[in-house]
Protein backbone atom coordinates (compact mmCIF):
# COMPACT_ATOMS: atom_id res chain seq x y z
CA UNK A 1 0.00 0.00 0.00
CA UNK A 2 3.35 2.45 0.40
CA UNK A 3 3.65 2.51 -3.10
CA UNK A 4 0.20 3.22 -3.87
CA UNK A 5 0.64 6.46 -2.58
CA UNK A 6 -1.70 5.96 -0.06
CA UNK A 7 -0.78 8.47 2.41
CA UNK A 8 -1.20 11.78 0.33
CA UNK A 9 -4.07 13.21 1.15
CA UNK A 10 -6.65 13.80 -1.60
CA UNK A 11 -5.82 17.30 -2.07
CA UNK A 12 -2.50 16.93 -2.63
CA UNK A 13 -3.13 13.90 -4.87
CA UNK A 14 -5.33 16.78 -6.64
CA UNK A 15 -2.76 19.77 -6.70
CA UNK A 16 -0.06 17.06 -8.02
CA UNK A 17 -2.86 15.96 -10.70
CA UNK A 18 -3.09 19.00 -12.26
CA UNK A 19 0.49 20.21 -11.93
CA UNK A 20 1.73 16.99 -13.68
CA UNK A 21 -1.01 17.59 -15.89
CA UNK A 22 -0.69 21.42 -17.07
CA UNK A 23 3.33 20.12 -17.74
CA UNK A 24 2.29 17.99 -20.03
CA UNK A 25 0.18 19.96 -21.85
CA UNK A 26 3.01 22.99 -22.37
CA UNK A 27 5.61 20.13 -23.23
CA UNK A 28 3.27 18.83 -25.98
CA UNK A 29 2.48 22.80 -27.06
CA UNK A 30 6.08 23.84 -26.73
CA UNK A 31 7.47 20.61 -28.48
CA UNK A 32 5.25 21.50 -31.01
CA UNK A 33 5.82 25.48 -31.61
CA UNK A 34 9.92 24.11 -31.35
CA UNK A 35 9.20 21.83 -34.62
CA UNK A 36 9.41 24.40 -37.04
CA UNK A 37 12.64 25.30 -35.70
CA UNK A 38 15.95 24.21 -37.92
CA UNK A 39 16.64 20.85 -36.12
CA UNK A 40 13.54 21.17 -34.27
CA UNK A 41 12.38 18.07 -34.95
CA UNK A 42 14.17 16.82 -31.84
CA UNK A 43 13.34 19.22 -29.05
CA UNK A 44 9.88 18.21 -30.43
CA UNK A 45 10.28 14.50 -29.62
CA UNK A 46 11.57 14.81 -26.82
CA UNK A 47 9.24 17.44 -25.03
CA UNK A 48 6.63 15.53 -27.16
CA UNK A 49 7.32 12.35 -25.48
CA UNK A 50 7.54 14.35 -21.83
CA UNK A 51 4.68 15.39 -22.22
CA UNK A 52 2.96 11.74 -23.04
CA UNK A 53 4.97 10.84 -20.02
CA UNK A 54 3.54 13.89 -17.53
CA UNK A 55 0.63 13.07 -18.65
CA UNK A 56 0.69 9.29 -17.50
CA UNK A 57 2.15 10.56 -13.96
CA UNK A 58 -0.19 12.96 -13.09
CA UNK A 59 -3.17 10.00 -13.61
CA UNK A 60 -0.88 8.27 -10.95
CA UNK A 61 -1.80 10.90 -8.57
CA UNK A 62 -5.30 10.14 -8.58
CA UNK A 63 -5.08 6.55 -8.43
CA UNK A 64 -1.72 5.50 -7.03
CA UNK A 65 1.39 4.05 -9.32
CA UNK A 66 -0.25 0.17 -8.31
CA UNK A 67 -3.57 0.94 -9.76
CA UNK A 68 -2.44 2.95 -12.31
CA UNK A 69 -0.08 -0.05 -13.57
CA UNK A 70 -2.89 -3.01 -12.71
CA UNK A 71 -4.86 -0.74 -15.14
CA UNK A 72 -2.94 0.10 -17.80
CA UNK A 73 -1.88 -3.82 -18.30
CA UNK A 74 -5.52 -5.14 -17.77
CA UNK A 75 -6.06 -7.60 -20.52
CA UNK A 76 -8.39 -4.67 -22.45
CA UNK A 77 -5.65 -2.32 -22.43
CA UNK A 78 -2.42 -4.59 -22.73
CA UNK A 79 -2.08 -4.30 -26.29
CA UNK A 80 -2.71 -0.28 -26.35
CA UNK A 81 -0.44 0.42 -23.49
CA UNK A 82 2.39 -1.75 -25.30
CA UNK A 83 2.52 0.09 -28.31
CA UNK A 84 2.36 3.34 -26.57
CA UNK A 85 5.64 2.42 -25.02
CA UNK A 86 6.90 1.35 -27.98
CA UNK A 87 6.35 4.61 -29.66
CA UNK A 88 7.53 6.37 -26.87
CA UNK A 89 11.33 4.52 -27.11
CA UNK A 90 11.02 4.50 -31.01
CA UNK A 91 10.41 8.51 -31.03
CA UNK A 92 13.63 8.79 -29.13
CA UNK A 93 15.58 6.27 -31.06
CA UNK A 94 14.30 7.88 -34.39
CA UNK A 95 15.73 11.08 -33.27
CA UNK A 96 18.42 10.29 -31.56
CA UNK A 97 20.23 7.00 -33.07
CA UNK A 98 18.53 6.90 -36.12
CA UNK A 99 18.19 10.66 -37.13
CA UNK A 100 15.23 10.15 -39.29
CA UNK A 101 12.79 13.01 -38.47
CA UNK A 102 9.70 11.46 -40.65
CA UNK A 103 10.03 8.47 -38.61
CA UNK A 104 10.09 10.26 -35.41
CA UNK A 105 7.35 12.56 -36.10
CA UNK A 106 5.31 9.09 -37.67
CA UNK A 107 5.82 7.63 -34.08
CA UNK A 108 4.81 10.67 -32.12
CA UNK A 109 1.54 10.55 -34.23
CA UNK A 110 1.30 6.85 -33.23
CA UNK A 111 1.90 7.48 -29.70
CA UNK A 112 -1.27 10.31 -29.70
CA UNK A 113 -3.31 7.35 -31.57
CA UNK A 114 -2.32 4.90 -28.74
CA UNK A 115 -2.52 6.87 -25.78
CA UNK A 116 -6.19 7.62 -27.34
CA UNK A 117 -6.91 4.47 -27.44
Amino acid sequence: QVLDASTLSFGTRVRWFAICFVAGVVCSILGTALLWLPKGIKLFAVFYTLGNIAALASTCFLMGPLKQLKAMFEPKRLIATLVMLLFLVLTLCAVFWWNKKGLALLFCILQFLAMTW
